[in-house]
């Protein structure tokens, strides 16, 4: 059974996600702060995903976010009465896989969760690894090796990457890549997904020739 952290002040709103994630088969860790919820992340290696409060009481939920980036690509999934776009914006740059906005119908999170972790543990190659000219990517562990030299890649990035692998040879539209990367209902920008790829291509090194611009439409993975 997989495991999921909720940190949530609100007790009602505690109450409700822990209910309605067992319901449904989950593991489920509840905790009221940041403190908890970060000795909670620390001492539970085998979380699946973490559902996390913005507005904490003690720890602001962007500077927990930053902490577990630093030590885990564990999926995150923000939870908040605030619905600006630029929170966000700030919340996908800062490493979150999802954004949920309050007052939310809880059958709706189950939803996103099981689509988050549907995506990164999920459907792969049968030993959980890909290869494309020298660009390798493990789904399981979510590592990606170029030339066998390890690189960090935030959870979009290593979305993005995944998904032109997938549709190498064809060109993947920035609308395809928010829908595929930040999901349906994400009303951010196009430009969310270039200032991504600019930082994926940065971290590929001498492989970021393989990403070719398709000017107007989007990107695709190309070996020329």
């Amino acid at each position: 059974m997989q495991k999921v952290l909720v940190i949530e002040d609100e007790e009602g709103m505690r109450d409700i996600l822990k209910t309605y994630l067992e319901n449904n088969g989950y593991i489920v860790l509840v905790a009221e702060n940041g403190k908890t919820g970060l000795e909670y992340f620390n001492n539970n290696k085998d979380i699946s995903i973490i559902l996390l409060d913005i507005m904490l009481p003690d720890i602001s939920g962007w500077s927990l976010l930053k902490t577990i980036r630093e030590k885990s690509k564990v999926p995150v999934m923000m939870i908040t009465a605030r619905g600006e776009e630029y929170d966000k914006l700030l919340g996908f740059e800062l490493g979150a896989d999802d954004y949920v906005v309050k007052p939310f119908s809880p059958k709706e999170v189950i939803a996103r969760v099981k689509a988050i972790l549907s995506r990164t543990y999920g459907a792969s190659e049968e030993d959980g690894k890909t290869e494309y000219k020298g660009i390798s990517i493990n789904v399981s562990s979510r590592e990606v090796t170029v030339d066998g030299e390890k690189i960090d890649l935030t959870p979009k990035e290593f979305d993005l990457l995944k998904l032109l692998i997938d549709n190498k040879g064809k060109v993947v539209s920035r609308e395809k890549c928010l829908n595929e990367v930040w999901g349906y209902d994400f009303y951010g920008d196009l430009r969310t997904v270039d200032t991504h790829i600019k930082q994926l291509r940065e971290k590929l090194g001498e492989k970021r020739k393989l990403i070719k611009t398709v000017w107007g439409i989007g990107y695709k993975l190309d070996g020329e």
